[in-house]
């Protein structure tokens, strides 16, 4: 496999990108802001505040009309387009030159439908997390939603889609049964299993190179209730705990998915009065199965006596904010591995960066359970049907000012790079908030095969995603 390279855009076409912007401001009534213009400071914005996106323009459709009018507009123009929901994962996309390139804003396409007797969920593009798993709930049924509730349901699903009942049912991708999409012709589709099949396959983990995602309909499961919560210690305990739950994970079954975090809390007055300006451990995850199966599963856990637990039976619509992830708009740097294995060495250089005494600037170090559903191939799965690792390694900070940026990203940077020995070379995309080489999400055939798919669906490079899959042949050499 040789290395990837993307070719430079024409510098003409850079110089006459402000000028060729400027005719699509009549879509979308109005709805499209260029460089310059008052609103496109604001219509440019990522959910990530810490990132930079400077397009040529951002159009905000409110349907696959408008969509498929600006991408036509936009490819007679000269220009790009790169689609966008939230931009909880923009770094990779601004790390790219954006001057050419339509930023095609879907958060207004948020429309939700629940078909109860087939208990399949309707989502339209900009759609996120909370009020697609409220409509479920009202029915009984859940959505593998992630851990935020307001991270964009399309890229989330797109990417991958680790949720608090992942290590039973599979990755979120696993769960799409449809998507709609305009092509990079102005074309509308639909991709199912029989309708499109190739291009069903490849977005289903292969991110947004191939099309503007306009609608996703996915299964939702019979989950009314589930045994989920937290347990927390001083981060004194630290140690003690990690060792318990990296000999524990790798066993437990199907049923629990859970996450570890060393979290150090600033001293706000939105977080809760016990948990303010402290450092603290927190498990927290979801047992599908009787209370009983779960006290059975949390038990060694337990024994280590928390200083607070809340595990117990709660509506499945609460899990979406069980993670305490923060909503609106936040400035954040990270970086991300994925580990073979947490044998003691590795606890030991986990907690050396985050742990006691560390004097670390990092908000959070994570380090999320995989296996179970997670690992094995998912039968008619996508391009990205499963995860080949034990864990997966998070670590963030926020990035209120630049010197708080570089220092944090620099804090996340050293604590992945601690954990390298026990890394087993893969990413998983949707934590990569940084540019990374996206081969490394997939195996060396799925990679061939998501660039051919791109080559026959966009030829001419129309899509620009924030990791992005390469056509088969450009400048006429093979990239991948």
């Amino acid at each position: 496999m040789t290395s990837q390279t993307f070719p430079a855009r024409p510098a003409t076409a850079h110089a006459a990108a402000p000028i060729a912007a400027s005719a699509l401001r009549h879509l979308c009534a109005g709805r499209v802001h260029v460089a310059g213009d008052p609103g496109y400071d604001a219509a440019r914005g990522a959910w990530n505040a810490a990132v930079d996106q400077q397009p040529a323009a951002v159009a905000l459709p409110r349907s696959a009309g408008e969509v498929a009018e600006v991408v036509r507009a936009a490819v007679a123009a000269g220009l790009r387009v790169a689609p966008q929901s939230t931009g909880h994962n923009a770094g990779p996309l601004a790390a790219q030159d954006l001057s050419d390139v339509v930023l095609l804003r879907t958060s207004q396409m948020s429309g939700v439908s629940i078909d109860t007797e087939r208990r399949v969920a309707r989502v339209e593009a900009g759609t996120v997390w909370l009020p697609a798993v409220e409509a479920a709930a009202e029915h009984g049924l859940a959505a593998l939603h992630g851990s935020s509730p307001d991270v964009g349901i399309a890229g989330y699903s797109l990417g991958g889609g680790i949720g608090w009942y992942a290590r039973k049912l599979g990755l979120a991708t696993n769960s799409l049964t449809a998507v709609e999409m305009v092509l990079a012709d102005g074309s509308t589709v639909r991709a199912d299993a029989t309708e499109n099949p190739e291009l069903f396959w490849a977005v289903r983990g292969g991110g947004g190179s191939f099309g503007v995602v306009t609608a996703l309909e996915f299964s939702l499961f019979r989950i009314a209730t589930a045994y989920a919560g937290m347990l927390i210690w001083d981060v004194a305990d630290a140690e003690r705990v990690l060792r318990r739950w990296a000999s524990w994970a790798p066993a437990a079954p199907d049923e629990v998915t859970t996450s570890f975090r060393v979290l150090h809390l600033p001293p706000l007055p939105d977080i809760p009065e016990p948990l303010r300006g402290r450092s603290v451990v927190v498990i927290d995850g979801a047992v599908l199965g009787t209370d009983v199966h779960g006290r059975e599963l949390l038990g060694d856990l337990r024994a280590l006596r928390p200083e607070i637990d809340t595990f117990d039976r709660v509506p499945a619509g609460s899990l979406v904010r069980l993670h305490m992830d923060p909503e609106g708009p936040t400035p954040v740097v990270s970086d991300t591995t994925m580990l073979g294995s947490l044998p003691d060495a590795a606890v030991d250089a986990f907690l050396t960066e985050i742990g006691p005494g560390s004097g670390t600037s990092l908000l959070m170090g994570e380090l999320r359970q995989l296996g179970g559903a997670l690992g094995r191939p998912h039968e008619g799965g996508g391009a990205l049907s499963h995860l080949d690792a034990a864990f997966v390694g998070f670590a963030g900070a926020m990035a209120l000012t630049p010197e708080m940026a570089a220092q944090g990203h620099a804090d996340a940077v050293r604590l992945t790079g601690a954990l390298s020995p026990w890394a087993n070379g893969r990413q998983y995309l949707n934590f990569a908030e940084n540019p990374v080489d996206p081969r490394t999400a997939y195996g060396a055939e799925a990679w061939r095969r998501l660039a051919g798919i791109r080559s026959a669906v966009d030829p001419d490079g129309v899509f620009v995603a924030n990791h992005r899959v390469p056509r088969l042949f450009e400048n006429g050499r093979v990239t991948v």
